[in-house]
């Protein structure tokens, strides 16, 4: 009896280039765990990106397909189209909201968030209006959508108009942060991801320089690419509130870097007002630091009892009463910690890799 042929998985794989964060961490922890399986050998995996990456050489089992010219919009619906519906994989996974149009073969997409839709008011009127468009055409066209919580689940269904049993949630695992045991926890207040409005790191500032007034030698590090729209000057707020020298902001830090920063840190803020998930507070609790969140509906089903949580009406003086208690009182961030082990329990790549896998799989045969 002859062996069966390998499925064929087409994946878009554009993420993966330059600075690794966000989705490109997500489809790099996939990858990895699909080419690592027993039964690796019942599929082959065809990653295509603009330009070549030596990150997936090292990934036995992965084919890389270069498609270039550019990685944007344009380049998914013509570039990679073409080298697709050319190369015919049995299905297609999409792993950040879009996918190109008229692929000819099934599709399953991810959707973390549906932000542009749910406020266009923080992306540029074009931008907002293209993923708007795309990201619903995708939608309908896919066999099955994926996405990482109960709360974008209900988003999805309502904003873009998908069927309930057309969306399946699948959280993302948590990326452990050991830290570095050398390190020791000094007043460091820490902000990682990318710096979007919705974030409010103007008010993490302003809490910051509030309870910098009882704490002086507090530091705030803020790490992340900066796409704010309209566009926030975060320095000159720092400078504003008199904290320009205790505050840091750097664009990206490499994982030795991010380590270094959870494993010195005695207190992560993150004041989000509208998330998909929420990944790097996570990590803050794995590498045994209290997290400070904004009590969002998204958040609760998130981080359960792990955090502090603090209303949205008053988060600059909730932030900063919240700061002021963590970096003075051992207690009260152990208490916080306390719940770290049964929330992160909840969350592993090896889980987030199988169902996705599963998914992908059954959409490519037909079920």
């Amino acid at each position: 009896m002859s062996r069966p042929s390998p499925i064929r998985i087409g994946i878009d794989g554009r993420e993966l280039l330059g600075e690794s964060t966000g989705v490109g961490r997500y489809l790099a922890e996939l990858l990895t765990r699909w080419a690592a399986r027993d039964d690796a050998s019942r599929r082959e995996l065809i990653v295509y990106t603009p330009d070549a990456l030596p990150l997936l050489q090292t990934i036995r089992g992965v084919r890389q397909e270069v498609a270039p010219g550019g990685s944007g919009t344009w380049w998914e619906q013509t570039r990679l189209r073409r080298a697709v519906r050319a190369g015919r994989p049995d299905v297609f996974f999409a792993p950040a909201y879009t996918a190109p149009l008229a692929l000819h073969c099934p599709l399953v997409v991810t959707i973390h968030d549906v932000s542009f839709a749910a406020h266009p008011e923080w992306f540029r009127l074009r931008e907002g209006a293209r993923r708007r468009f795309v990201t619903r055409q995708t939608a309908h066209a896919a066999s099955a959508v994926l996405t990482d919580s109960e709360f974008s689940r209900r988003e999805i269904e309502q904003r873009l108009d998908v069927p309930p049993e057309r969306v399946t949630v699948i959280p993302p695992g948590v990326t452990r942060r050991t830290g570095c045991a050398s390190s020791p926890r000094g007043p460091l207040v820490l902000f990682v991801g990318s710096i979007f409005n919705r974030r409010r790191l103007p008010d993490t500032i302003r809490a910051f320089a509030l309870a910098r007034a009882d704490h002086p030698t507090a530091r705030l590090v803020i790490v992340g690419s900066d796409r704010t729209y309209p566009a926030i000057d975060l320095r000159a707020i720092a400078r504003d509130e008199g904290v320009s020298d205790s505050v840091e902001i750097r664009p990206y830090a490499p994982e030795a870097e991010l380590d270094e920063l959870y494993s010195r840190a005695k207190v992560f803020v993150f004041l989000s007002e509208y998330e998909g998930f929420g990944l790097t507070p996570l990590e803050a609790l794995s590498a045994g630091v209290p997290i400070v969140v904004l009590d969002t509906p998204v958040a609760r089903e998130v981080y359960g009892n792990g955090a502090i949580y603090i209303n949205p009406a008053d988060a600059v003086q909730g932030a900063a009463r919240a700061m002021r208690e963590l970096l003075s009182d051992l207690a009260a961030g152990l208490a916080v910690l306390a719940h770290s082990d049964e929330v992160l329990a909840r969350y592993s790549w090896e889980d987030a890799a199988n169902r996705t896998l599963a998914v992908i799989e059954a959409a490519g045969a037909g079920a």
